[in-house]
């Protein structure tokens, strides 16, 4: 069995203020189609430091709107990411209600009432 290589390019335009105006992506596993983003999170865990190295950023255009909807999914993702990788599922269920609760009070999900005061 062969060896693969994937490469994600990233291409972000800053303003004079070196605040994101545009960012692009690419991904060669993906259709050569650049495709356009307005935010994105990057964590890589370094082996050697034993840390997250992260980056975030988001365009001016992006809306609070939309950073909510971000956030709310993004917490999805991380549950079942974190479930799947380490089997632990309590925890991933957790998270998942900490992102329902997050969704429900940013507006993103309607309320559930399982997070109402008795």
């Amino acid at each position: 069995m062969s060896k693969k290589t994937s490469e994600i390019n990233l291409k972000v335009d800053l303003d004079v203020n070196n605040v994101p105006e545009k960012i692009v992506w690419t991904a060669s596993d993906a259709s050569e189609e650049v495709k356009k983003a307005k935010a994105f999170l990057l964590s890589v865990w370094d082996e050697n430091e034993k840390n997250t190295l992260r980056m975030d950023l988001w365009t001016k255009e992006m809306s609070v709107e939309e950073m909510n909807k971000f956030f709310f999914q993004t917490y999805i993702t991380m549950a079942d990411t974190f479930q799947r990788a380490t089997s632990e599922d309590g925890i991933g269920e957790a998270m998942r209600d900490f992102a329902e609760f997050f969704g429900e009070k940013m507006g993103v999900i309607k309320p559930s009432g399982k997070f109402d005061a008795p």
